[in-house]
C-alpha cells in the first residue's frame, strides 16, 4: 500500500479529474417479461425479497446525478433456466445498449444448467448481440461454478477472452428458516460468492482458462479472509488426496473485484492483501439500493479516494480506468498516479504471524528485505523486527525514496515471491499511514555517516 504526502494542489487536481465519468460494473436490468415469467412460476420471492422496479430513464437520471458515464447491465437473480426467457432479457439489454451506446454495456445471461444451450446462447450474445461479457450465477439449481461439466463453457469463453461478471444467487439446497431470519443479501450472498470462487480455484478453473477475466461482486465477499485459510489448509487436503496442486498466483490473477456494497478505505486495504489496485472496480448495485443512498455512497468513495494518502494514487483506476482496460476500451494499462513523487515514503508495517509458520515466515521476510535493499537503489530501508515479548508480532520499518520506487518494488520478482509465499502465514496485517511531523529530518538522517 502506498504512503505519501498529499498537497493542497494535488487535491485540487484530484477534484477536477472527477469530470471524467465513472464506470459502474454492477447494475441490473429487470424486464417486465422476466417479472412475468417468475410470477407464473411462483418464483418472485426465490431470493427472499421482492425485485425492485427497473426503468431505463430513471437509471439514466441517477447516472447523470451521480456522475456515472457508463453502466454495465446484468440480469438480476433469480436465474431463469428457460432458453426463451434468457434470450428475451439478453435482447432487451442489447436494445438498451443500442439506444444509448455511450451509457450502457451489458453482460449476457445463459440458460444453465444446460451447458450446450448456454454455449449456444453465449456465442449468439457475443457475436450477434455484441454483448460485452457474460454474467454467471454462483449456482443454478445446485450446479456450482467450478463443476467439471462447465469446463466446455469456460473453454469457449477462454478462446474469446471473455469478461465474466459473477453474482450470488440463492444457495441450493437452502435452509429457508435461516433464510427468513437472516435475508440472503445480509450474509449468505457473501458465502455464496466465496463458495463459488473457492470451488473454481480448487479445480484451477481460473488458471486453466486464464483468458477469462472474472469480476467478483460485493468487495470480494469473504475472499480476503478465505484465501489465506485455503492456502494454509491446502497441504492437509493434498495429503488426504482431497485436492490436487493449486496454482494460486494464476487463479488469483484472473480475478477482479467490484466495490458494490459496504465499501470503505479499510475494506479496500483488506482487499489489497489478495489483489492489486488495477483489479478494483466501482459498482453500485442499482436499482437494489435507493438512488439517494447510492449518490451519497459514491460521493463518500470519491471523498476518501481524494483524501486518504495511500488510496489517492488509485482513484482514477478504481472509478473508471480499470474498467476501460478490462473491457478493452483502452490500450493504456492503468497505473497509480503520483501526487508528490519527490516525497519519501515512510511507514511501519504491523504483522502478526501464525505461530506454526513463524520460522518459515522470518526466512521469507529476511530474504525479501535483503534482496530489496541490495538490488533496488531507491528502497532505502526494509528492516524487520520482532516484539521482544511476543515473537509472532513483526514490525517492518519501510522507507522508499519516492512513490515510483515503491511502485517498482511491488513488481519485483522477490517481492511477488514473498507476497504469494507468505499469504497463508499472516494472521493480520496493518499498514497505518504515517504522517511525518518534520519531513526534512528524514533527509538529514541519511546525510549522517
Amino acid at each position: 500500500m502506498k504512503r505519501f504526502k498529499v498537497t493542497v494542489f494535488s487535491i485540487v487536481l484530484a477534484t477536477s479529474a472527477f469530470a471524467q465519468g465513472v464506470i459502474d460494473v454492477h447494475s441490473h436490468i429487470i424486464t417486465p417479461e422476466f417479472i412475468s415469467t417468475l410470477e407464473k412460476e411462483g418464483r418472485l420471492m426465490d431470493e427472499g425479497f421482492p425485485l425492485p422496479k427497473y426503468d431505463v430513464e430513471a437509471h439514466l437520471k441517477w447516472m447523470d446525478e451521480a456522475g456515472i458515464e457508463t453502466s454495465v447491465l446484468t440480469l438480476a437473480a433469480p436465474q431463469p433456466t428457460s432458453v426463451s426467457v434468457v434470450r428475451q432479457t439478453n435482447e432487451a439489454a442489447a436494445r438498451i445498449k443500442k439506444e444509448h451506446p455511450d451509457r450502457f454495456m451489458f453482460c449476457a445471461s445463459l440458460p444453465l444448467p444446460d451447458v450446450d444451450a448456454a454455449i449456444r446462447e453465449a456465442k449468439y450474445a457475443l457475436d450477434t448481440l455484441k454483448a460485452d461479457g457474460i454474467k454467471l450465477a454462483t449456482n443454478v439449481g445446485g450446479q456450482y461454478l467450478g463443476a467439471p461439466e462447465l469446463d466446455p463453457l469456460f473453454a469457449m469463453l477462454n478462446e474469446r477472452g471473455t469478461v465474466v461478471i459473477l453474482h450470488p444467487h440463492r444457495p441450493d439446497p437452502v435452509n429457508r428458516e435461516v433464510m427468513a431470519q437472516t435475508p440472503l443479501a445480509m450474509q449468505e450472498y457473501l458465502s455464496e460468492t466465496t463458495r463459488a470462487v473457492a470451488n473454481m480455484i480448487s479445480r484451477n478453473v481460473l488458471a486453466r482458462y486464464s483468458n477469462v477475466k472474472v469480476v467478483v461482486p460485493h468487495c470480494g465477499a469473504y475472499l480476503p479472509l478465505a484465501v489465506p485459510r485455503m492456502k494454509s489448509l491446502t497441504p492437509v487436503m493434498q495429503a488426504n488426496k482431497m485436492v490436487g496442486e493449486i496454482d494460486w498466483e494464476a487463479n488469483l490473477a484472473s480475478l477482479y473485484y467490484d466495490l458494490a456494497g459496504a465499501h470503505s478505505p479499510e475494506v479496500i486495504r483488506m482487499m489489497l492483501t489478495i489483489t492489486t489496485p488495477d483489479h478494483l472496480l466501482y459498482g453500485s448495485d442499482y436499482p437494489y439500493v435507493a438512488s439517494k443512498v447510492l449518490t451519497q455512497s459514491i460521493a463518500r468513495m470519491k471523498q476518501y479516494l481524494t483524501t486518504e494518502p495511500d488510496l489517492v494514487p488509485f482513484r482514477e483506476m478504481i472509478l473508471w480506468e480499470n474498467a476501460k482496460w478490462l473491457f478493452n476500451q483502452t490500450s493504456e494499462k492503468p497505473s497509480a498516479k503520483n501526487s508528490d513523487v519527490g516525497t519519501m515514503i515512510v511507514r511501519i508495517a504491523e504483522i502478526e504471524v501464525y505461530p506454526q509458520y513463524l520460522e518459515e515466515y522470518l526466512a521469507y521476510a529476511n530474504e525479501v528485505d535483503r534482496l530489496s535493499v541490495e538490488r533496488e537503489p531507491d528502497v532505502v530501508c526494509l528492516f524487520p523486527m520482532q516484539d521482544a515479548e511476543d515473537s509472532t508480532q513483526i514490525r517492518i520499518l519501510e522507507i522508499y525514496a519516492s512513490e515510483d520506487a515503491y511502485q517498482n518494488h511491488l513488481k519485483t520478482e522477490h517481492f511477488q515471491k514473498y507476497k504469494q509465499g507468505t499469504l497463508h502465514m499472516v494472521k493480520s496485517l496493518k499498514l497505518p499511514t504515517m504522517k511525518p511531523l518534520d519531513p526534512e529530518t528524514m533527509r538529514l538522517i541519511f546525510k549522517k555517516k
